[in-house]
């Protein structure tokens, strides 16, 4: 077991082989690349990507099917191949990939990206934030209280 001193939960300890790989980064974030997902029963739904270059680095998602259970992913052959999955067919949200949607926490309101999810390999690990555009999705969607409670 390794251990990680984060700046909101504490020390965290993991297995080294549960590491979310952004091969590529995050937009805005390229140089932070790995990354726990770490969830809590009292908080459930919800999935913190917390960084392990930067203990003050973490960010709020919920699974996508949570929020739109008819979410319709849609991933680029190059994002696809970064995550090595296989570019000529689209994945399968709880089959083939994790799908989660950050979340932008504002007084009054919370609002979700579902332009542009975090999408993870289960197999790998590897993860993208896979820009998706035209998709008819907003990086702005608002969630409703009934949407964050949901289980996927």
């Amino acid at each position: 077991m390794a251990s990680f001193d984060s700046a909101n939960f504490g020390k965290l300890t993991y297995e080294p082989d549960s590491i979310v790989e952004f091969p590529n980064g995050l937009p805005g974030f390229e140089e932070r690349r790995r990354f726990l997902a770490v969830t809590f029963p009292h908080t459930h739904p919800l999935v913190f990507l917390q960084s392990l270059e930067d203990a003050g680095l973490c960010f709020i998602t919920l699974p996508v099917l949570s929020i739109d259970r008819q979410y319709r992913l849609e991933v680029s052959e190059d994002d696809l191949k970064s995550v090595g999955l296989a570019p000529r067919r689209q994945p399968r949200i709880g089959e083939d990939v994790a799908c989660l949607a950050v979340l932008t926490l504002q007084p009054g309101s919370t609002t979700a990206n579902l332009l542009a999810p975090v999408v993870i390999n289960i197999r790998n690990l590897k993860a993208v934030q896979a820009i998706a555009p035209g998709c008819g999705y907003s990086h702005q969607h608002i969630v409703r209280d009934e949407e964050a409670l949901a289980c996927s």
